[in-house]
């Protein structure tokens, strides 16, 4: 292979080199997605569904600018410093595979070294300035952006569930994007990819987006969608493989506060939803009425609740919380028994009211009161978010709704005088 070749192969079909490395499901579709991230000028997006190799094209457009482009300064972003170990990690193995190797002493007629190969940061031998610029540097959206110039930048998943379960969450995830624009050098870009979350996210500021759903990548077969779908809620599938939010009209309980001191929920009473099987999940809710505030923290299991348990036991401890509350409807009351014979405290009763008539009489008309904590599951909070009435997953709102019934008129003096 002479330099000509090699330099072509890299910048026309770079999925062949995928293939090479091992990325055997790399298509036409990826190899176009690839080129322009290392040929294209302006800035732009890349939107496209879970589980479309979008991450591992970045991965080997960066290994292709550090070779092809060794002067030019890049910059990775995604939502912590840890997310971004596995793609500099990738980037790495792709520089220091024989293929790359081949190529790059084909190209320079040396071999390539790194010489700086941490998990922020990488330099290549074939622009090593003694300065200490890298070549590559990682780094999350809550990173120092001072002082810093990039001539491409490229952000992966800065957007995710927390974006969609926090206002403020979305907000900062914006503010970070903007700061982009000024660490970006005259003359660079930058280039988005990811999976929309919310109507509101990031993706409103980034520009020329293109989306392929999974319907058009045909990555996935229809049993597999079909499996995915069941797996969770639809505004979820609707989002994360579809790219699209289902209409505001079926949204009950959005925009929800978050972020409140654990120490709220603490002696709070309790409540679980149990799963017996099947595609259930099992709720655990703590919920502690304070001031016309309730505040909660949400676990959620897709597991049967004998294997949570303890689990659910360890937290009521951690919270010094009350009784736990346990519907006997379905099971006879073998829940209530069994936490009774591990030693807990609880409330088994009969529920007799219609689930949406009980979640949009109490959660609903209660719902700018809810405040969760900190450590409240995100896919706690998400049930919560997308439930309606034709809802395929409905157990955390269910749990929490009936603890708020339970707490709705209750006389909140004895909590004040555990709290002030």
């Amino acid at each position: 292979m002479t330099r000509s070749e090699a330099v072509t192969f890299l910048l026309k079909k770079p999925y062949k080199l995928g293939h090479m490395l091992g990325f055997t499901l790399l298509t036409e579709m990826h190899n176009d997605w690839i080129v322009d991230m290392v040929r294209g000028k302006d800035d732009e997006t890349l939107q496209a569904h879970r589980g479309s190799y979008k991450t591992t094209c970045v991965s080997i457009a960066i290994a292709i600018i550090m070779i092809l482009l060794p002067k030019k300064k890049i910059m990775f972003m995604r939502k912590t410093d840890a997310d971004t170990k596995e793609i500099i990690s990738q980037v790495r193995k792709i520089l220091e595979s024989p293929q790359v190797q081949y190529l790059a002493a084909v190209i320079y007629g040396t071999n390539l070294k790194l010489i700086t190969a941490t998990y922020t940061n990488i330099t290549t031998n074939l622009n090593y300035e003694p300065k200490g610029t890298a070549q590559l540097s990682a780094m999350g959206v809550n990173g120092s952006l001072t002082g810093k110039h990039f001539d491409i930048i490229f952000t992966d998943d800065i957007v995710n569930v927390e974006d969609r379960i926090s206002r403020a969450e979305r907000e900062h995830t914006k503010l970070v994007y903007q700061e982009l624009q000024n660490i970006k050098n005259r003359g660079g870009r930058i280039f988005n990819s990811g999976t929309p979350w919310h109507k509101d996210d990031a993706f409103v500021l980034m520009p020329n987006i293109r989306r392929y759903d999974c319907y058009s990548t045909n990555l996935i077969r229809k049993e597999e969608l079909a499996a995915l779908r069941q797996s969770m809620t639809a505004s979820l599938f609707a989002a994360n493989y579809e790219l699209k939010h289902i209409a505001d009209e079926n949204i009950l309980f959005d925009n929800p506060v978050t972020d409140a001191d654990p120490a709220m929920v603490e002696q709070g009473k309790c409540h679980i939803d149990a799963a017996y099987g099947g595609e259930d999940f099992t709720a655990f809710t703590i919920c502690r009425k304070y001031e016309g505030k309730y505040y909660v923290f949400g676990k959620l299991w897709h597991k049967h609740v004998d294997d949570v348990e303890d689990e659910i036991i360890g937290l009521r401890k951690s919270f010094n919380a009350g009784r736990i509350a346990c519907e006997t409807n379905g099971d006879k009351g073998y829940l209530s028994k069994s936490l009774r014979a591990k030693g807990e405290l609880t409330n088994p009763y009969p529920e007799k009211m219609n689930k949406h008539l009980k979640i949009t009489t109490y959660l609903k008309s209660e719902w700018r009161n809810v405040v969760f904590v900190k450590g409240t599951d995100a896919a706690y909070i998400d049930q919560v978010c997308d439930y309606n009435e034709n809802a395929e997953h409905d157990d955390a709102p269910d749990s929490l709704a009936s603890l708020i019934r339970l707490l709705w008129r209750k006389d909140e003096t004895e909590y004040k005088s555990i709290y002030r």
